[in-house]
């Protein structure tokens, strides 16, 4: 998926933030109310510049492809407590501030990995590496193998973020109810950077590295007044000046990227 479809996707996102605003069927909401919920999520992201900087090196790797990396279904994997948090997870919990309006707290597990052996235009310079990839580099054309680089957030990409969202019941039948939600947010990431540079040591440590902004539209379908099942669509930026790439405090690299995101949540409202 190329950055100006995620683009036109995130732009869409955010205007229907505004113009479903009229909303005026409420359905089961009460200001006061609270809810959680727990699901998974499916992620795709765009080409993304990423500039490696150190003591012997100062390069960028131009147009970066990467995917996310969903866990095999098990049973245990995906709903033993001890091993939830291992695949690619949505959760969230919320407290309507009026009858259709909601803001909330949340964290996105997901995973992003760069794709080994791609062929990638590299500019800057390497040097004192003691490796074949001493030199200087001017959009020169290269395969980011794995004894040059090894690079993911893979335990995860963890966005922690605040929203607002507006919801609107659209459809009642017996016990079920249907409704459609938009919002928008915002947060830092605090990615758990996998990380090896040439010859250096591989890190793979938490570290506060940046920022993103988001806007999502849902559907939620209500069963018997609280429990309910939402897919969600989000599109955000995601903006990563300080990772850390290596054990020195000096390796550091740095990216943008755009995404989208398709979630399957599962959740409980508390009526009050």
């Amino acid at each position: 998926m190329n950055i100006s479809s995620i683009r036109l996707l995130f732009l869409c996102l955010s205007l229907t933030f505004f113009t479903n605003s009229s909303a005026q069927n409420t359905g089961n909401y009460n200001k006061g109310d609270i809810y959680s919920y727990w699901g998974w999520n499916w992620s795709w992201y765009s080409k993304s510049d990423i500039h490696f900087k150190g003591d012997n090196y100062d390069f960028t790797i131009h147009n970066v492809s990467a995917q996310d990396r969903q866990t095999a279904f098990t049973l245990d994997k995906y709903l033993n407590p001890s091993s939830m948090t291992i695949p690619q997870y949505n959760f969230r919990v919320g407290y309507f501030i009026k009858k259709n309006i909601d803001i909330s707290f949340g964290i996105d597990h997901m995973k992003y990995v760069m794709q080994q052996d791609q062929l990638s235009r590299i500019s800057g310079f390497i040097e004192n590496s003691g490796t074949v990839y001493d030199g200087v580099y001017d959009n020169t054309l290269l395969p980011i193998s794995d004894g040059f680089l090894q690079f993911e957030h893979s335990d995860g990409l963890n966005y922690i973020n605040f929203e607002i969202r507006k919801h609107n019941m659209f459809l009642e039948q017996n016990n079920i109810k249907f409704s459609s939600i938009t919002g928008m947010g915002l947060g830092f990431m605090l990615p758990k950077t996998n990380a090896k540079l040439l010859t250096n040591d591989r890190n793979d440590n938490f570290y506060l590295s940046g920022y993103g902004v988001h806007a999502l539209t849902a559907l939620n379908v209500s069963l018997f007044k609280n429990f309910f099942i939402q897919t969600e669509f989000k599109g955000g930026f995601t903006s990563l000046p300080s990772i850390r790439t290596t054990t020195n405090k000096s390796d550091t690299a740095s990216q943008n990227f755009f995404y989208i995101q398709y979630n399957l949540v599962f959740g409980y409202l508390w009526n009050f």
